[in-house]
């Protein structure tokens, strides 16, 4: 289902996948299915969405991020895909982020570029990630920083 108030280019876009109201999603992105795309949201051309994700309203997925399957990314997370912003100055290529299988980042969360996001962990609302999370980590803080290790199933 597509919102029509959405403004989605895209033509790779899985079955049964949600994109809500005031949604945008490039031509070149990619999204898997049964996602929940929630409103408000804008996905660029480089960018992968696996199968089973929610990308909750407020979320905006620059060029560069690649998300596995069954992750949940909370409202308003925040990621940046350049390290040294400048206007009107733009790098040749952007940086890759990945966020692997059943990882959870919370509302607010700040993921810088180049981060790798373990498979199954937990990154705590309003944390600011500025270097890579191990698998099963659960992180807090700014910066994030690792509080337990969730056991694996």
């Amino acid at each position: 289902m597509i919102h029509e108030l959405a403004d989605v280019k895209s033509d790779n876009i899985g079955l049964d996948t949600n994109v809500w109201q005031f949604s945008v999603i490039f031509k070149g992105a990619v999204i898997g299915s049964n996602c929940n795309v929630c409103a408000h949201t804008l996905i660029e051309n480089d960018v992968f969405v696996g199968n089973n994700v929610t990308i909750k309203s407020g979320v905006y997925l620059w060029d560069g991020i690649h998300i596995e399957d069954n992750v949940f990314i909370g409202p308003c997370v925040a990621f940046a895909n350049d390290k040294y912003p400048r206007s009107k100055q733009h790098p040749s290529s952007f940086p890759k982020t990945l966020i692997k299988k059943g990882a959870s980042i919370g509302a607010n969360a700040t993921i810088l570029p180049s981060i790798v996001i373990g498979t199954n962990s937990m990154i705590g609302a309003g944390s600011v990630v500025t270097k890579d999370v191990p698998d099963n980590a659960v992180v807090i803080g700014n910066p994030a920083k690792i509080i337990r290790y969730i056991e694996s199933k």
